[in-house]
């Protein structure tokens, strides 16, 4: 089961990244990952850790409606690495 899910995430990632228009090198820099990265998981080699997932996520402008996530964005880069924007925290 584990790698039916990786190769059909992969696979929507591969759309994602298409219906986008970009390479597996720019959604790499975007997400702060190596395009090697992307290629592993498009081929379901690899599945995501959350964070990665939101990093891409956000390069190639696909929304993550979880509430496991809300509040946990990811600010693509474009000369510069990306970073995380979180809520802020209660005293």
């Amino acid at each position: 089961m584990p790698l039916e899910v990786a190769r059909q995430f992969g696979a929507n990632l591969r759309k994602a990244r298409r219906r986008s228009g970009l390479s597996q090198e720019e959604v790499g820099w975007l997400a702060s990952l190596h395009r090697t990265e992307i290629g592993l998981l498009e081929t379901g080699a690899r599945t995501p850790r959350i964070d990665t997932l939101v990093k891409i996520a956000a390069a190639v402008d696909v929304p993550v409606e979880c509430p496991l996530l809300d509040g946990i964005t990811w600010n693509p880069g474009s000369t510069q690495a990306g970073a995380f924007t979180l809520p802020p925290q209660p005293d």
